[in-house]
């Protein structure tokens, strides 16, 4: 017994040992509490991946919905105003078909897009004239010879349809032979014309590669089937062969032009020289008629309304040039700053 109620050494041991503590161990040698830690910060990782993944499904869905309403809209505009343009009623317009950048096949300004354009413009019945409106340095005489005998074809069957060609900022090479075709030709007195000639260029490595010391090895069947080839020396009679080509492809060229300006071209040879000369200079040569923008021309000729009767590219095909990659690393932007990322 213990008159001052002070504990004994026995009870403060058993108390001691009955108090709860936190050093519980588990069987494996890991404090529960750590244990719990661990779970509760699995669980936190989870939870966070879990809304990571709804909101990136969320995000998925709000663009592709807003991707397939735009393109949709576009499609649906893109035809809507290719049928509007094209055959509107306007009681009378003039009639434009773009001639831009190189002439060459798969090009805007191809021969297929152009006589597209032009078979189109002549057959709406309010077209009262055509203009083709030409900023080009050239391209393939191919194309261009394309698109001229179409227009002359056109304009035998449409006699009453006036056809002009106005140069902007360039009308040269294959794009003057397209303009040589029209009833007429204008252009600004800065305008560049002419250049009617043609051109082939290449490059000889010969002395490169000996320098180098590389061994040209090439098996050919036929003489001169390889006579382009730039690595081997170039052959006179292969020149001279190679020389009558382009000229033929130039007097056909000429004789274009001088069918289609007449005796508005001045007797002089350097017209056919390959040189290019000014709007302001072209007027004195006879390569153009005068100079006059296209809605001046349109004007003189009695109407305000001019329709584009150029080729557009297809609605998905503008569609995926303007948004392209670009619009797709735009919404990846968007979406990997809307989502909470994870440290």
């Amino acid at each position: 017994m213990n008159p001052w109620n002070e504990p004994e050494i026995g009870a403060e041991s058993t108390q001691a040992t009955d108090k709860p503590t936190d050093q519980t161990h588990n069987s494996g040698g890991v404090s529960q509490p750590q244990n719990d830690k661990q779970w509760k910060l699995i669980e936190k990782v989870v939870m966070t991946h879990s809304k990571e993944l709804r909101s990136s499904r969320r995000w998925g869905i709000l663009f592709k919905s807003l991707t397939f309403t735009y393109l949709f809209t576009l499609l649906y505009f893109g035809w809507t105003s290719v049928s509007e343009s094209g055959f509107a009623e306007t009681g009378g317009h003039v009639a434009v078909v773009q001639v831009r950048g190189m002439i060459g096949d798969g090009e805007e300004a191809s021969a297929d897009n152009i006589i597209h354009g032009l078979r189109n413009a002549f057959g709406d019945p309010d077209t009262k004239g055509v203009i083709l409106r030409i900023n080009s340095g050239g391209g393939s005489p191919v194309q261009s010879g394309y698109v001229y005998d179409e227009i002359d074809r056109l304009q035998a069957l449409h006699t009453d349809i006036p056809v002009a060609a106005v140069i902007m900022d360039t009308g040269a090479s294959g794009a003057y032979y397209i303009a040589a075709a029209a009833d007429n030709i204008y252009a600004d007195k800065a305008s560049i014309v002419g250049s009617i000639g043609v051109t082939a260029v290449s490059f000889g490595y010969t002395q490169a590669i000996e320098k180098v010391g590389v061994e040209r090895r090439q098996f050919t069947s036929g003489d001169h089937k390889a006579f382009l080839d730039p690595f081997v020396p170039v052959k006179a009679d292969e020149k001279a062969f190679f020389e009558s080509l382009l000229s033929q492809v130039h007097g056909q060229f000429i004789d274009a032009v001088k069918a289609g300006r007449g005796d508005r071209l001045a007797d002089d040879e350097q017209i056919f020289s390959g040189l290019f000369w000014t709007g302001e200079q072209a007027v004195s040569l006879g390569l153009i008629d005068g100079l006059k923008s296209t809605s001046q021309l349109a004007r003189e000729w009695g109407y305000e309304t001019t329709i584009d009767f150029t080729p557009m590219p297809s609605a998905w095909h503008q569609f995926t040039k303007e948004l392209g990659m670009s619009v797709g690393s735009q919404l990846s932007r968007v979406f990997l700053s809307s989502t909470p990322s994870m440290q």
